[in-house]
């Protein structure tokens, strides 16, 4: 959607930014690698977090630090229904084995104190399905097996999370990894849209047969 292009322009331009990474050992534990994002024990190596808002309901916080950032995405919830939605979305990617870029616990609104904040207005995304595979390449496969984590309800946070560290950009491709959140984006509302329009279709031939007279 070209009224979407702005706002993933700049959640693109931020990625690329937030993923030059060093590998760089902890400071605390002598001989150990661990994600700064996540252990929160130097300050000195931790940036500035930044929210790319779409609007109060459609957002990215992007947490960088020198090794590791920590990408968690709101996802559009118009109502009840797709909050449920996204929940059991999000519950059955947890679920699979299949994850590389994967934080099993998406980040709660309080915890993303003390962050830039971005307003991008735009429009609701396109569909399709992805993968993607350990050497950072996207693939028309089905994207229930990609690295993604379970979400919580919508008033307490955000839905989704991942964790990209040095040795994932060693391992993958830098710009196949900001490709790949891009497309998530781009895809996952017309996917919930999807589930939404069965479940209201299938809901539909219920009560008309339940209503039919015998």
């Amino acid at each position: 959607s070209q009224s979407l292009r702005p706002y993933l322009q700049c959640v693109r331009s931020s990625l690329t930014a937030a993923l030059t990474l060093s590998n760089f050992a902890s400071q605390t534990t002598e001989r150990h690698n661990v994600p700064e994002i996540e252990a929160q024990t130097s300050p000195e190596v931790l940036l500035t977090p930044l929210t790319i808002a779409r609007n109060e309901n459609e957002r990215v916080l992007i947490e960088p630090s020198i090794n590791s950032v920590r990408i968690s995405i709101k996802i559009k919830q118009a109502d009840e229904i797709e909050n449920i939605l996204v929940h059991k979305f999000t519950r059955f990617l947890t679920q699979r084995q299949s994850f590389f870029i994967l934080r099993r616990k998406p980040i709660p609104v309080s915890d993303a104190g003390g962050t830039a904040r971005l307003d991008v207005a735009a429009a609701p995304p396109p569909s399709g399905a992805f993968q993607l595979s350990p050497h950072g390449r996207l693939s028309s496969l089905d994207f229930w097996t990609t690295g993604l984590t379970r979400g919580l309800d919508a008033a307490q946070g955000y839905d989704i999370s991942f964790l990209i560290t040095n040795f994932h950009t060693e391992e993958m491709l830098k710009h196949k990894l900001v490709d790949f959140i891009i497309e998530f984006q781009e895809e996952v509302d017309k996917e919930i849209s999807e589930m939404k329009l069965f479940l209201n279709a299938r809901a539909r031939f219920v009560a008309e047969s339940f209503l039919t007279p015998m």
